[in-house]
């Protein structure tokens, strides 16, 4: 269920050699989006949205290509930070599979995630990430949704002519997660809808490629995810009504402001 608001995150410079940058930058854009309602579900959504550019390159705080965080310890191999994702919100009226059931409300998750660089030589940059987030509906009367744990293998590169970011990885949630989205309460049990009761667990895998470039003031960028759930603990859960499934999106953004104090980064 990881998306991360996947556009304001890719909406951001790519790898670079250590170099003067303004401190922080903003902009904006318009992006599009074609999600799966939830991960499982055979129905997408679309969307054309604004796409917010933002860079922060703080030494705690910063906004950057990895997304919005808190730096807690850094040395040349080893950072440890808070991270964010979050999901989009779901009408059950649009999803035969959920027909009936209460929608899903957009959710968001923060926590800790430990980064190990493998290596580090030219355009090329590999690393280790591993982020353990715990997430809560954004909605009114706001709850709890659990955690998962998504470690992923990524690798940046920076062509001539494009910047290239790749990362691939399973996942596992646990009971409180997997309950949010896949769980049939009896009361919402039908003739094709058994109820169903999800466990924690294993949860499928992702992989993602994204391509993107700056061109003075202006950047472009795309990606495109592979997910599955095949093989995942809630797989045998009736709203599961895809195993596999692509999620693809654009953004192109304006730089229309930039701080006049530099720093000195290596993105």
């Amino acid at each position: 269920m990881k998306r991360a608001w996947i556009l304001g995150a890719l909406a951001l410079p790519a790898l670079a050699p250590a170099a003067e940058k303004p401190l922080w930058e903003l902009g904006a854009g318009v992006g599009g989006l074609h999600l799966p309602y939830y991960r499982g579900s055979n129905k997408a959504n679309a969307w054309l949205l604004p796409v917010p550019f933002y860079v922060y390159r703080g030494k705690i705080f910063r906004a950057d290509r990895d997304g919005a965080r808190a730096m807690l310890f850094e040395s040349e191999r080893v950072d440890f930070d808070i991270s964010l994702a979050a999901t989009a919100p779901s009408k059950a009226k649009d999803d035969p599979a959920r027909e009936g059931m209460p929608d899903l409300a957009p959710t968001i998750e923060i926590g800790p995630k430990l980064n190990i660089n493998l290596l580090h030589s030219g355009p090329w940059k590999v690393d280790f990430r591993m982020p353990l987030r715990g997430g809560v509906t954004v909605e009114k009367s706001s709850r709890s949704i659990g955690w998962t744990l998504t470690p992923v293998l990524n690798l940046d590169w920076k062509a001539p002519w494009i910047d290239v970011g790749m990362q691939a990885g399973p996942l596992w949630g646990n009971r409180l997660q997997h309950k949010y989205f896949y769980d049939v309460p009896s009361e919402y049990a039908t003739a094709t809808r058994p109820a169903y009761s999800a466990p924690g667990g294993y949860a499928g895998w992702q992989a993602t490629l994204a391509l993107s470039r700056r061109y003075g003031d202006f950047w472009v960028g795309a990606y495109a995810r592979r997910d599955s759930v095949a093989g995942a603990a809630f797989v045998a859960s009736p709203l599961v009504t895809a195993r596999q499934h692509w999620s693809y999106g654009f953004a192109t953004a304006w730089v229309f402001a930039a701080s006049t104090t530099n720093v000195t980064v290596e993105d």
